[in-house]
């Protein structure tokens, strides 16, 4: 049979209340609007977990973090669990990697046959949280608000440096796999770091959020005394009381993280105009999606790392051969990513379906199927314990060991202003969420097994750090004797070899 090629976009930090029906009206994003109007639109989609590593894990898994151990950003990704790309690999797909995917630990591929570029954060324990330190900060890795007071323009950042060159090698690749000098059906996957902060934009795309009507968060800030227990360890652990944090500040950061969409907007665009000139456009699933989102200032809180809809929300667009373009409203999960994956490219994954969290979204975007309730955790800095939550119809229930139950009702209460678990009208509903949280987790293994998991890591953190020391970080390699022409190639062979299309 004939299987679908797979090109996947992500993005980093992406808040997904951005996109309640593709982006949002105020966003200057042309190419992601077009491909909004093809595509199943998933307007409530969360993460697995609300950060870079557990959330990639995540989502090329289908596994929670308590599956794939990847609790945090210093956590190993092992290589006996498989990936949607070892499943399309082992199926016959090309597999490929642009960009950032996070990986930690020796396995730096995952499946991908090839990566084209290195990641943009380490692969080490260095960045390993310590749940024996509680309240303590690290401030050579944790966030702070420097990216607020600090958001402004600039030219070339070491993030536009790296998404330039993510979308440079993408586009290569696209333009080698257009030759057809391989059979196999392939799957690219394109991963930008853009929007996360630092929030510094070029100024041709700042210049386009002049007067935007969004610089403002929606819901103002909320003293630290008056937030909830998890809310107060974040503002804590990204140093708040060290930095005055101004109106225009919030604004300037805000302005800078829109004009970064728009400038992702420009290379997924270039990426697309390249897919359909080689003729790639009818037989290509395209996926758009992000690890995680941004609070972006809203209640006064910055990043993620929480499961407030602007950190937990993500984007998810699929435009697939045969798949009906429309919006989705039941939640949903990146978890889902492979199963769906699967589904369109007929794979048969009954072998391994007992390990996932995830469900095909298939048949949800053929209007003949549901999901079950969306489950997410987090694990890592700024908890001193883990938070599971669950996303059930309009409730949104959060658990921890450590704090009150958080219980809201997203139709009624979008924003997420009102905790229902003192309630006495939520009492059932409550109920019913917590048994049904308790049957899917066992928090005090969940946090035995965190914590000696960061025990570990730190031994082995150190050890290798003593000596010679050998990195994790990827080295992308390139063959220069099997590039452009050398002495053991034929040149007219080369030159009709390379040029697509032929005979034009």
């Amino acid at each position: 049979m004939t299987r679908p090629n797979v090109l996947i976009l992500m993005v980093d930090q992406l808040n997904g209340t951005l996109f309640p029906d593709g982006p949002a009206a105020f966003l200057h994003t042309p190419h992601l609007d077009a491909l909004a109007r093809r595509s199943a639109r998933f307007a409530h989609c969360y993460t697995a977990s609300p950060l870079c590593a557990p959330a990639r894990a995540s989502f090329m898994s289908g596994q929670l973090p308590s599956r794939t151990r990847v609790y945090d950003n210093a956590a190993e990704f092992t290589s006996d669990i498989p990936t949607f790309a070892h499943h399309l690999r082992r199926a016959g797909y090309h597999t490929a990697l642009s960009g950032k995917m996070h990986f930690v630990g020796p396995d730096q591929l995952h499946g991908f046959e090839e990566r084209l570029t290195t990641d943009i954060y380490p692969a080490d324990f260095g960045w390993t949280p310590d749940y024996t330190r509680p309240g303590e900060r690290i401030d050579w890795w944790y966030h702070n608000l420097g990216s607020v007071t600090g958001a402004g323009v600039a030219e070339i950042t070491n993030q536009l440096e790296y998404d330039d060159e993510v979308a440079y090698h993408a586009g290569r690749k696209l333009y080698d796999l257009a030759r057809r000098q391989d059979d196999r059906p392939w799957c690219l996957t394109v991963s930008f770091t853009h929007p996360h902060d630092p929030y510094v934009a070029r100024r041709r795309f700042w210049d386009l959020y002049e007067g935007c009507p969004a610089l403002a968060p929606v819901v103002p800030p909320i003293p630290f005394e008056a937030q909830d227990p998890h809310s107060q360890r974040l503002m804590l652990a990204s140093d708040h009381a060290a930095s005055h944090v101004t109106d225009e500040d919030v604004r300037r950061s805000r302005r800078a993280y829109f004009a970064n969409i728009s400038y992702i907007d420009e290379k997924i665009g270039e990426l697309i105009d390249i897919l359909e000139r080689c003729r790639f456009a009818d037989d290509t699933i395209i996926l758009f999606v992000s690890d995680h989102g941004d609070m972006l200032g809203e209640r006064g809180l910055w990043f993620k790392m929480n499961f407030f809809e602007g950190s937990a929300r993500v984007p998810l667009m699929i435009a697939a051969p045969g798949l009906p373009a429309g919006r989705i409203d039941r939640p949903v999960s990146t978890l889902d990513v492979l199963p769906t994956l699967a589904d369109l490219a007929a794979l048969d994954l009954s072998g391994i379906m007992p390990w996932t969290d995830g469900e095909s979204l298939v048949p949800l975007a053929r209007g003949s199927g549901a999901r079950s309730a969306v489950p997410m955790e987090y694990a890592a800095e700024g908890s001193e314990a883990p938070l599971i939550a669950l996303r059930d119809g309009p409730w949104k229930l959060v658990l921890c060991e450590l704090d009150p139950p958080i219980l809201t009702n997203l139709e009624e209460d979008p924003h997420e202003i009102t905790n229902r678990a003192q309630d006495p009208a939520c009492a059932g509903v409550l109920a019913a969420l917590t048994a049904a949280m308790r049957a899917r987790w066992d928090l005090a293994r969940f946090d035995a097994e965190v914590r000696a998991s960061q025990a570990r890591r730190h031994v082995v953190y150190e050890a290798l750090r003593n000596g010679a020391y050998y990195p994790w970080d990827f080295q992308p390699l390139q063959k220069a004797s099997e590039r452009y022409m050398r002495n053991h190639m034929d040149l007219n062979i080369l030159e009709e070899s390379q040029r697509y299309p032929r005979g034009e």
